[in-house]
């Protein structure tokens, strides 16, 4: 069903927001999948995909001021938007990089416009929660893995059908472009209240309640909107470092075949969708910070057990516990962000994009540095992080109910 079909205003709005998190997902995991085949057309070593991937993250990390200056003069919506048609064409970049230089200026590129629509979606799924009273970020965000697991699902059929990168990502171009159409009469509007203007909670409010950030000098972070960050920090890196090196763990350290080398991706996300289908219950029902301890303790201790047995099984039951436990931080954190105000969501919007990125490429340092098995051990490390993280954070309850009506696939 076509998004501009639907008459309910909040399931409009969620199949929406909900097509960009998927192609957010689908497109990192697209090239994500492709590593071996880039590096070995490249001809790159271990720490050459780790400078490739640093490049994703240095893009992501200087993205943050531009980030906060875009969104005030182009809004969520349009930001959203051409950031992820942005990213679809960025994938065509990638695959005609003819030498390692290019491929460094498009991956930084990408994390760029990578940052970009994270902070969009994030400020319109805020917005939705908000202005509906309901709770779907969980939601929304297990399209995000959605899309990864498509995304694993298509390389793994596309690797065994031809070697071409470029004929996979002109696959996965059309997809994305088709995924933003779908979107583009969906979105929240970005306009702010006409009414009670001039209060300080409202201007805070704005990019919660419309999806648009206030107008206003930055202000020094609270050590709580520190702590956020951190927890999210520490997640993105765990999630995004199964993103980029599970499919080389299987193949180099597993010893996986070629085929099924992608699907450790299909795991973790396959996992991370089923959680946060689930989470905004647990999010109503146990709180945010008992979900996230948990979780975040499930995923450092599977992972580590499934690395010191070894063998192909026993690393995609550590993957699934990853999925399983990583699952509901970034929403929950998310979630807590939004309700201190556009300051504190930005920042750390801009905190999870350069984990995400910028945390693989440490993990092939320290794989560069002793084996991919330890680089591995340091996720894990990563995820024990977030448990500790989040005992320092206050959580509130969530105001909303979970979303039972829908669910966005």
């Amino acid at each position: 069903m076509r998004v501009s079909r639907v008459h309910d205003p909040f399931l409009r709005g969620q199949l929406a927001i909900a097509a960009l998190f998927l192609s957010l997902g689908f497109q990192y995991a697209t090239w994500a999948a492709r590593i071996p085949a880039i590096k070995s057309d490249l001809d790159l070593s271990a720490a050459e995909v780790g400078v490739l991937l640093m490049a994703a993250g240095v893009g992501a990390a200087v993205s943050f001021p531009v980030v906060a200056w875009l969104m005030r003069r182009m809004g969520s919506r349009r930001l959203g938007l051409l950031s992820q048609l942005g990213l679809a064409l960025l994938l065509l970049g990638l695959a005609a990089a003819p030498n390692y230089p290019v491929a460094l200026l498009v991956m930084c590129a990408d994390g760029v416009l990578v940052g970009c629509l994270n902070v969009a979606m994030n400020a319109q799924g805020a917005a939705l929660e908000t202005r509906h009273e309901r709770n779907t970020m969980a939601k929304l965000h297990a399209t995000f893995s959605a899309g990864s697991l498509l995304a694993a699902l298509l390389a793994s059929g596309m690797t065994a059908a031809t070697d071409a990168v470029a004929a996979h990502f002109g696959v996965a171009v059309v997809l994305l472009v088709a995924l933003g159409a779908s979107a583009r009469t969906g979105l929240l509007d970005d306009e702010a209240p006409a009414d009670e203007p001039g209060e300080a909670a409202r201007a805070d409010a704005a990019v919660t309640a419309e999806g648009k950030p206030a107008g206003r000098r930055w202000t020094v972070p609270s050590s709580l909107t520190l702590w956020m960050c951190c927890a999210m920090v520490f997640g993105t890196v765990a999630e995004g470092a199964m993103n980029d090196w599970s499919a080389l763990y299987l193949k180099d350290v597993a010893e996986a075949s070629a085929e099924l080398a992608p699907l450790g991706i299909a795991v973790v996300s396959g996992m991370m969708v089923v959680a946060r289908l689930f989470a905004d219950g647990w999010r109503a029902r146990w709180g945010d910070g008992r979900v996230v301890l948990l979780g975040s303790a499930v995923a450092a201790a599977g992972l580590a057990l499934a690395l010191v047995s070894g063998g192909v099984a026993p690393a995609l039951a550590g993957f699934a516990c990853m999925g399983l436990g990583i699952a509901a931080v970034t929403p929950c954190v998310y979630a807590a962000a939004a309700r201190q105000g556009s300051d504190a969501l930005t920042l750390v919007a801009a905190m999870g994009t350069t984990g995400l990125l910028a945390g693989p490429p440490l993990i092939g340092f320290i794989a560069g540095a002793s084996s991919l098995a330890w680089g591995m051990g340091a996720v894990a490390a990563s995820a024990g992080a977030v448990a500790l993280c989040s005992t320092r954070i206050r959580w509130t309850p969530a105001p909303a109910v979970p979303d039972e009506a829908a669910t966005p696939a």
